[in-house]
């Protein structure tokens, strides 16, 4: 069996409690090793193989599957944060698929939500914001043609970018290009729920030179909207007068 293992956000104590058992039952840990929590390995027994996928490459990763597979042994696949968010983890499972070899899927704890903890915040503010939208920034591997930043920008609604700390400028100009303004609140979480972990506040029409203040190019989750700021509805859930299926209002 292999278990694709959500290792959540960075802290050790932030993975699931199936998380923590699926390693420690583990006799193989492949593992991101650019961005898990080294600390997840000592929850491993002592006898279990670790590898570091950053420095490995599909086939190699696959091949180790198969051998742990062959002898009869369960191999962990520990992503950073939740595995169904830029972990890469479709091409395994087809893989894994063609190969006839079983697997799970343990979520996890992604760093969007560290980061609104680290924040503060809460992303769907009734009268703001009801809808994050999650996405990252044209790179080297680009992005659908109608998931363009600027236009993703246009809805205004709370927005999480992944992997774009390093391109805060262009970040800041194409969502200058949508709804948002240079006004509009936005944040730069570096290494989210980490012991150095570092909260950035400021605008859109700061973006790029808090980034470059702070020296942020990777490992940091930018996220954008009026829900950073002070003005929101209350909830009508809880409102006395409104009438829900467990309380009657007044």
């Amino acid at each position: 069996m292999v278990d694709f293992v959500g290792a959540g956000p960075g802290a050790a104590d932030l993975i699931t409690v199936r998380g923590k058992k699926l390693i420690g039952e583990a006799d193989c840990i492949i593992y991101a090793g650019s961005l898990v929590n080294p600390e997840l390995l000592s929850y491993a027994s002592g006898d279990c193989l670790i590898y570091n996928s950053a420095k490995m490459h599909l086939e190699q990763v696959l091949g180790v599957m198969e051998e742990m597979e062959a002898q009869g042994k369960n191999t962990v696949r520990l992503h950073t944060g939740d595995p169904s968010l830029y972990g890469a983890i479709r091409e395994q499972m087809d893989a894994l698929r063609k190969r006839g070899i079983p697997f799970r899927i343990c979520p996890g704890v992604s760093s969007f939500c560290g980061a609104a903890a680290a924040l503060e915040a809460e992303y769907t503010l009734p009268e703001v914001s009801q809808s994050v939208i999650i996405t990252r920034m044209e790179g080297r591997t680009g992005v659908p043609e109608r998931e363009k930043l600027h236009l993703l920008a246009e809805h205004g609604a709370t927005m999480v970018l992944f992997l774009s700390g390093g391109m805060a400028g262009r970040v800041q100009e194409e969502l200058l290009r949508g709804a948002y303004t240079e006004d509009t609140p936005c944040a730069i979480v570096y290494r989210a729920t980490w012991q150095d972990e570092k909260v950035i506040r400021g605008t859109v029409g700061e973006l790029c030179k808090l980034a470059d203040e702070n020296g942020i190019t990777s490992t940091a989750l930018i996220v954008v909207g009026d829900v950073l700021g002070d003005d929101y509805g209350l909830s009508r859930l809880y409102d006395r007068h409104f009438t829900t299926a467990y309380r009657k209002g007044e």
